[in-house]
Parts: C-alpha cells; sequence; structure tokens
C-alpha cells in the first residue's frame, strides 16, 4: 500500500467514523445488546458502510472495507473511552 492510500484510507475512516458513531449509537439505544459485543457491532457496521460507499469516493472495495473497519473500531472506542465510567477491575 503506498503512502497515497494510506492518506486515502485514514481520511475516509475519518469521515465515516461519524456516521458510524451514530449509527452504533441507534443500535445500542434501541436493541438490547451484552455490552461486549460493542466493538464488534461497530466493525461490522464499519466494514458495512465502507463497503456501500462507493459513491463517496474512488476506492476499490479492499481500501474501503479497511476505512471502515478502522473508522467503526475507533468510533467505538472513543466513544467508551469518553463517556462510559471505567472506574473499577476487570474482575470482581
Amino acid at each position: 500500500m503506498s503512502n497515497e492510500n494510506f492518506d486515502n484510507v485514514l481520511a475516509f475512516a475519518s469521515a465515516l467514523s461519524v456516521v458510524i458513531l451514530a449509527l452504533v449509537q441507534l443500535i445500542k439505544n434501541n436493541i438490547n445488546l451484552p455490552r461486549n459485543i460493542i466493538p464488534f457491532i461497530g466493525l461490522g457496521v464499519g466494514l458495512l458502510i465502507g463497503a456501500v460507499a462507493y459513491p463517496f469516493t474512488e476506492l476499490d472495495l479492499t481500501l474501503r472495507l479497511w476505512s471502515g473497519g478502522l473508522a467503526g473500531l475507533s468510533a467505538t472506542g472513543l466513544f467508551e473511552l469518553a463517556f462510559n465510567n471505567r472506574i473499577g477491575n476487570t474482575k470482581e
């Protein structure tokens, strides 16, 4: 992957992460899900949005999937880090 492709993937992932964050929040608020699968939901939504976003970019499918996956994981992680209380241990 050349530097230009890498720059395009990161720029597209940045644009997609806002949409993916909103969709994951919509899913979390409307469907009762275990908290530990939310990153997988973000990844799946990211891959889906990346795959169907062909009218908005000239990246090939592989690069769009990378962008969507990165955006899904980063949007979920940033939200969980910023807005969820992480006090305590992992094991009680």
